[in-house]
């Protein structure tokens, strides 16, 4: 018989559909699975069997008896590839190393400052090496990259602006096609960070998230209706550039007075210097020792993130009252400092709209800085799955 094209759409629909539910109630009997998708079960013992032959799924000894014969249960394979996640910071790259349900399995890396393009992409293949060779022995081998960046992507991976990296129309998804042979996925580092706590973090039971990503800059990720928003041409979420200081300091982007200049890893280290601890302390400064002297009592260390915590807070106001979301999220390299943020921001909270303020919790990462590689990750292990549905 001739298979018409709907034909072949809802045959894809369906393996799409089985799979996804073994991999999330994982194990289960294809009778649950049948009654889960609604699926008739001469439609699901097809797919299983299909899934079965690809190696994407497994059978386990008998589950418990409702009556009759002990069902076979069914298991989402996640040994049977595995994906790369790279978070690209300004001054680091971390990579991790993860099966196909996300889990860690090994990560690498590596910090720097003011490297150029070039230098930036030979440390990045020297982390994606080494984590290809730490990779187990598996059916499909490395499924994919996904690369998370701090700037604006476009919706065919082309990078068009990282203003802090000081990168313009980088191609950075053919140069890795290039060297590893394996689909490359490239995204912004919040958006990638958002699904990444959406999946594994303080997201997963929120479906209106705005997820904010504080490093050397800042970026937002926005989880709308449990899907994430890119906007019409995938640039959303840039508010790290939205002006917050009419006659502010110059941003690399061009604008005047820009959030990240206020708000930031970048601003919390520059207020900490004007304030004379450097001088003081006679080291450099770092995130890492101004959360130690904060720690530690020190009253100007603590000001000084008081002082970004309130500059978070008003940002954060302002897309509570555009969004009106759930869950606002806030991560990246500052969320080691809640401590000393949370407070501040909390009481901005309090400005926002009355009708917005309901319903709503304010938190911080539990992925911490890993909300970006896993995010990656997951995209490179989702394209996999669907593209082998797909070609099957």
């Amino acid at each position: 018989m001739i298979q018409t094209y709907n034909q072949h759409v809802v045959k894809k629909g369906n393996k799409s559909l089985v799979l996804q539910t073994i991999q999330e109630y994982t194990p289960i009997s294809r009778a649950d699975i049948a009654n889960r998708t609604g699926l008739n079960k001469g439609t699901v013992s097809s797919q299983v069997s299909e899934l079965l032959k690809e190696k994407l799924i497994l059978e386990s000894g008998p589950g418990v008896s409702s009556g009759g014969r002990r069902p076979v249960m069914l298991l989402f394979n996640q040994l049977a590839g595995y994906s790369i996640g790279i978070d690209i910071g300004v001054n680091y790259i971390l990579g991790i190393l993860t099966d196909l349900q996300g889990n860690i399995c090994n990560e690498k890396m590596i910090q720097f400052k003011d490297l150029p393009y070039e230098e930036i992409i030979q440390e990045l293949f020297i982390i994606v090496d080494a984590l290809v060779s730490s990779t187990p022995p598996s059916h499909y081998g490395i499924v994919g990259i996904g690369i998370g960046v701090p700037g604006t992507v476009n919706t065919d991976g082309e990078i068009l602006l990282a203003p802090n990296l000081n990168w313009k129309n980088v191609h950075l998804k053919e140069v890795m096609e290039q060297k590893y042979n394996v689909p490359i996925q490239i995204e912004n580092e919040a958006n990638a960070g958002a699904y990444g706590e959406k999946k594994f973090g303080a997201g997963k039971d929120s479906d209106n998230i705005i997820y904010v990503s504080v490093g050397i800059g800042i970026g937002v990720g926005l989880i709308l209706n449990g899907q994430l928003y890119k906007g019409n041409n995938g640039f959303s979420g840039e508010f790290g550039h939205m002006t917050i200081e009419k006659d502010g300091i110059k941003c690399r982007c061009g604008n005047q007075g820009c959030w990240e200049l206020y708000a930031s890893e970048k601003a919390l280290v520059n207020s900490a210097i004007q304030k004379g601890i450097e001088m003081e302390i006679g080291q450099e400064l770092s995130l890492e020792r101004l959360n130690e002297l904060a720690n530690n009592g020190h009253k100007e260390a603590i000001n000084a993130f008081e002082g970004i915590g309130d500059y978070l807070g008003i940002g954060i106001n302002n897309i509570i009252n555009i969004f009106n979301p759930e869950q606002v999220i806030i991560g990246n390299r500052l969320a080691s400092s809640h401590r000393w943020l949370e407070e501040p921001i909390r009481k901005k909270e309090k400005h926002a709209l009355l009708t917005h303020q309901k319903d709503l919790s304010i938190d911080f990462s539990t992925l911490s800085t890993h909300s970006t590689a896993l995010g990656a990750a997951v995209y490179a292990s989702e394209n996999f799955l669907t593209i082998d549905i797909q070609e099957a």
